[in-house]
Protein backbone atom coordinates (compact mmCIF):
# COMPACT_ATOMS: atom_id res chain seq x y z
CA UNK A 1 0.00 0.00 0.00
CA UNK A 2 1.29 3.42 -0.93
CA UNK A 3 0.90 6.21 1.58
CA UNK A 4 -0.08 9.42 -0.07
CA UNK A 5 -0.02 12.85 1.52
CA UNK A 6 -3.75 12.51 2.10
CA UNK A 7 -3.24 9.22 4.04
CA UNK A 8 -0.44 10.74 6.09
CA UNK A 9 -2.54 13.80 6.87
CA UNK A 10 -5.45 11.59 7.96
CA UNK A 11 -3.15 9.59 10.24
CA UNK A 12 -1.56 12.71 11.68
CA UNK A 13 -4.96 14.21 12.47
CA UNK A 14 -6.31 10.98 13.98
CA UNK A 15 -3.37 10.30 16.33
CA UNK A 16 -3.67 13.42 18.51
CA UNK A 17 -7.43 12.95 18.80
CA UNK A 18 -6.97 9.33 19.89
CA UNK A 19 -4.26 10.31 22.38
CA UNK A 20 -6.44 13.11 23.74
CA UNK A 21 -9.36 10.71 24.25
CA UNK A 22 -7.15 8.18 26.03
CA UNK A 23 -5.72 10.75 28.43
CA UNK A 24 -9.12 12.26 29.20
CA UNK A 25 -10.63 8.99 30.45
CA UNK A 26 -11.01 8.99 34.25
CA UNK A 27 -8.73 6.66 36.17
CA UNK A 28 -10.59 3.80 37.84
CA UNK A 29 -10.45 4.06 41.64
CA UNK A 30 -8.58 1.24 43.37
CA UNK A 31 -10.11 -1.59 45.31
CA UNK A 32 -12.96 -4.05 45.02
CA UNK A 33 -16.51 -2.82 44.51
CA UNK A 34 -18.25 -2.16 47.84
CA UNK A 35 -21.81 -3.28 48.55
CA UNK A 36 -21.91 -5.36 45.36
CA UNK A 37 -22.28 -2.08 43.48
CA UNK A 38 -25.25 -0.72 45.43
CA UNK A 39 -25.33 3.00 46.21
CA UNK A 40 -24.74 3.40 50.00
CA UNK A 41 -26.61 6.73 50.14
CA UNK A 42 -29.70 5.20 48.55
CA UNK A 43 -30.27 2.98 51.61
CA UNK A 44 -31.06 6.15 53.56
CA UNK A 45 -33.45 7.39 50.87
CA UNK A 46 -35.81 4.42 51.10
CA UNK A 47 -34.38 1.50 49.14
CA UNK A 48 -30.99 0.43 47.80
CA UNK A 49 -30.35 1.34 44.19
CA UNK A 50 -27.68 0.04 41.86
CA UNK A 51 -24.73 2.35 41.43
CA UNK A 52 -23.02 3.12 38.13
CA UNK A 53 -19.39 3.14 37.09
CA UNK A 54 -19.90 6.74 35.93
CA UNK A 55 -20.41 7.75 39.58
CA UNK A 56 -17.59 6.11 41.54
CA UNK A 57 -15.48 7.15 44.48
CA UNK A 58 -12.64 5.44 46.33
CA UNK A 59 -12.74 5.24 50.11
CA UNK A 60 -11.33 2.82 52.69
CA UNK A 61 -9.70 0.60 50.06
CA UNK A 62 -12.95 0.03 48.17
CA UNK A 63 -14.66 1.46 45.12
CA UNK A 64 -18.11 2.79 45.94
CA UNK A 65 -20.72 3.26 43.23
CA UNK A 66 -23.61 5.70 43.24
CA UNK A 67 -26.90 6.06 41.39
CA UNK A 68 -26.34 9.78 40.82
CA UNK A 69 -23.69 12.46 41.26
CA UNK A 70 -25.50 14.05 44.23
CA UNK A 71 -25.29 10.76 46.16
CA UNK A 72 -21.57 10.50 45.44
CA UNK A 73 -21.10 14.06 46.69
CA UNK A 74 -23.05 13.34 49.89
CA UNK A 75 -20.95 10.23 50.53
CA UNK A 76 -17.68 12.02 49.90
CA UNK A 77 -18.63 14.74 52.39
CA UNK A 78 -19.25 12.17 55.19
CA UNK A 79 -18.44 8.56 54.22
CA UNK A 80 -18.61 7.22 57.78
CA UNK A 81 -22.25 8.30 58.01
CA UNK A 82 -23.25 6.33 54.89
CA UNK A 83 -20.97 3.29 54.97
CA UNK A 84 -22.35 0.12 56.57
CA UNK A 85 -21.55 -0.22 60.24
CA UNK A 86 -19.46 -3.08 61.63
CA UNK A 87 -17.41 -3.39 58.45
CA UNK A 88 -20.53 -4.56 56.62
CA UNK A 89 -20.75 -7.75 58.72
CA UNK A 90 -23.95 -9.07 60.28
CA UNK A 91 -24.49 -7.66 63.81
CA UNK A 92 -26.15 -10.89 64.95
CA UNK A 93 -23.05 -12.83 63.92
CA UNK A 94 -20.82 -10.33 65.71
CA UNK A 95 -22.84 -10.87 68.89
CA UNK A 96 -22.09 -14.59 68.50
CA UNK A 97 -18.37 -13.80 68.13
CA UNK A 98 -18.23 -14.48 64.37
CA UNK A 99 -17.74 -12.40 61.24
CA UNK A 100 -20.74 -13.36 59.13
CA UNK A 101 -20.94 -12.19 55.53
CA UNK A 102 -24.08 -10.34 54.50
CA UNK A 103 -26.45 -9.78 51.59
CA UNK A 104 -26.47 -6.09 50.57
CA UNK A 105 -30.18 -6.32 49.76
CA UNK A 106 -31.02 -7.25 53.38
CA UNK A 107 -30.51 -4.24 55.63
CA UNK A 108 -31.81 -2.12 58.47
CA UNK A 109 -31.30 1.57 59.14
CA UNK A 110 -31.46 2.18 62.89
CA UNK A 111 -30.99 5.43 64.81
CA UNK A 112 -27.94 5.90 66.98
CA UNK A 113 -27.92 7.76 70.32
CA UNK A 114 -27.97 11.10 68.50
CA UNK A 115 -30.89 10.15 66.26
CA UNK A 116 -28.78 9.65 63.08
CA UNK A 117 -29.58 6.55 61.06
CA UNK A 118 -26.93 3.84 60.87
CA UNK A 119 -26.83 1.22 58.13
CA UNK A 120 -26.55 -2.44 59.11
CA UNK A 121 -26.34 -5.25 56.58
CA UNK A 122 -27.62 -8.68 57.53
CA UNK A 123 -27.21 -12.23 56.35
CA UNK A 124 -30.88 -13.18 56.13
CA UNK A 125 -34.41 -12.01 56.86
CA UNK A 126 -34.49 -13.79 60.23
CA UNK A 127 -31.50 -11.77 61.44
CA UNK A 128 -33.15 -8.60 60.14
CA UNK A 129 -36.40 -9.35 61.97
CA UNK A 130 -34.50 -10.00 65.18
CA UNK A 131 -32.52 -6.76 64.89
CA UNK A 132 -35.65 -4.73 64.16
CA UNK A 133 -37.45 -6.34 67.12
CA UNK A 134 -34.49 -5.69 69.44
CA UNK A 135 -32.64 -2.54 68.24
CA UNK A 136 -30.43 -2.60 71.34
CA UNK A 137 -28.64 -5.57 69.73
CA UNK A 138 -27.00 -3.11 67.32
CA UNK A 139 -25.43 -1.22 70.23
CA UNK A 140 -24.23 -4.50 71.75
CA UNK A 141 -22.67 -5.49 68.41
CA UNK A 142 -21.00 -2.06 68.17
CA UNK A 143 -19.36 -2.66 71.55
CA UNK A 144 -18.23 -6.17 70.52
CA UNK A 145 -16.96 -5.08 67.08
CA UNK A 146 -13.46 -3.88 68.13
CA UNK A 147 -12.68 -7.35 69.50
CA UNK A 148 -13.45 -8.99 66.13
CA UNK A 149 -12.04 -6.41 63.73
CA UNK A 150 -8.59 -8.07 63.63
CA UNK A 151 -10.16 -11.26 62.22
CA UNK A 152 -11.08 -9.59 58.92
CA UNK A 153 -7.71 -10.11 57.23
CA UNK A 154 -7.57 -13.71 58.39
CA UNK A 155 -11.15 -14.73 57.56
CA UNK A 156 -11.89 -12.44 54.59
CA UNK A 157 -8.73 -11.89 52.54
CA UNK A 158 -9.17 -9.74 49.43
Amino acid sequence: MWLTRRHLLSLALALPATAARATSLPARPPGPIALAGFDPVSYFLGAPEAGYAAFEAAWAGRTWRFARAANRQAFQSDPVRYAPRLGGFDPIGILAGRLVDTAPSIFACLPDGEGLARLYLLRNLEHRARLLAEPALADQAERRWPDLRDQIERDFPD
